[in-house]
């Protein structure tokens, strides 16, 4: 057995509790994860809550999407991996089926090879285990948009989890020539450090109050019924935030990829993209409950990580 969080109902952080679940086995193309950090997402409560009862796993459920070990047993037919990698994942990929019972906030989980990527060397395991969501979300976002070298975005929430590697993903990976994102009055100078050309304190100037158009509007908060104005005509207009966004724009969930990860690792060793870990992180493995009010206050900036899994 080992030790981990989970809820037998949907509800408020209430319903959380902390016990014994089993270690799993690997099947066939997935590795038996010994889990070093993991990071929780806004996914992880909303999850709670019943956002996908009609498509849900089943009871107890463990939440988390992210994480970051070490291999510790490999099904038949994996090919890359070996006992003993470092590496990390997102591990519950939404658009593929039924989410995995077993989530991350365990001290062991299992995973499939192909979600799976080598932990970057210069990354410690925290810094490792907040990356694989939100970096994919971003790095989706940029791909679905067919965004392209030279053109200017508006990315809404740039101090949160998505928000902080979007603007690094613009700047470094994707070559816009001008990055504009909102922040609250105290995170203006750290959004501005990411990258961003202008950040708009949103507390004083509303979305209609801005002239400039963009070749892109990311956003990540949910605000698409407001945001969408500062669109160019033709312009895409992605929101990952809200379920039912305005007609003008999409909404998606991440498609996780191992490969995708691994194509963002020159940019990660070379420190041209960098993980944005919340200043109350890393929160123990004990005090997940404070963890996940932090994540529910939406104050938080950057990524919450949970370390030692122990």
């Amino acid at each position: 057995m080992q030790k981990a969080w989970f809820y037998n109902e949907y509800g408020s952080i209430d319903v959380l509790q902390f016990g014994e679940f089993p270690v799993p086995k690997p099947g066939p193309g997935e590795i038996l994860l010994k889990i070093r950090a993991a990071a929780l997402n806004p996914v992880d409560y909303k999850k709670r809550e019943g956002l996908f009862r009609s498509a849900d796993c089943d009871f107890p459920a463990v939440p988390g999407c992210d994480a970051a070990g070490v291999v510790v047993e490999v099904g038949d037919g994996v090919s890359k991996l070996k006992i003993g990698d470092e590496v990390y994942s997102d591990i519950q990929h939404f658009t593929a089926g039924r989410p995995k019972q077993l989530g991350t906030l365990a001290q062991y989980t299992v995973v499939e090879e192909h979600l799976v990527a080598p932990k970057p060397t210069n990354l410690s395991f925290e810094e490792a285990a907040s990356l694989p969501l939100a970096v994919l979300t971003a790095q989706e976002a940029f791909d679905i948009a067919k965004f392209e070298k030279g053109q200017s975005v508006f990315i809404v929430g740039g101090a949160g989890g998505v928000g902080s590697l979007a603007i690094q993903l613009a700047k470094h990976v994707y070559g816009a020539s001008r990055i504009v994102s909102t922040a609250s009055t105290g995170k203006l100078d750290f959004v501005k450090s990411l990258g961003a050309d202008l950040v708009i304190d949103y507390t004083k100037q509303s979305y209609d109050q801005i002239s400039e158009k963009f070749d892109f509007v990311f956003d990540t908060i949910g605000e698409s019924a407001k945001s969408h104005v500062v669109a160019k005509e033709e312009a895409k207009v992605l929101d990952i935030a809200s379920f039912q966004p305005h007609p003008r724009a999409e909404f998606f969930l991440v498609s996780p990829s191992g490969h995708n990860l691994e194509k963002l690792q020159p940019y990660i060793e070379s420190e041209k993209l960098k993980p944005v870990i919340d200043p109350k992180s890393p929160y123990s493995f004990s005090d997940v409950i404070e963890a996940f009010k932090h994540q529910e206050s939406g104050r938080a900036r950057g990524k919450i990580v949970i370390s030692p899994i122990e």
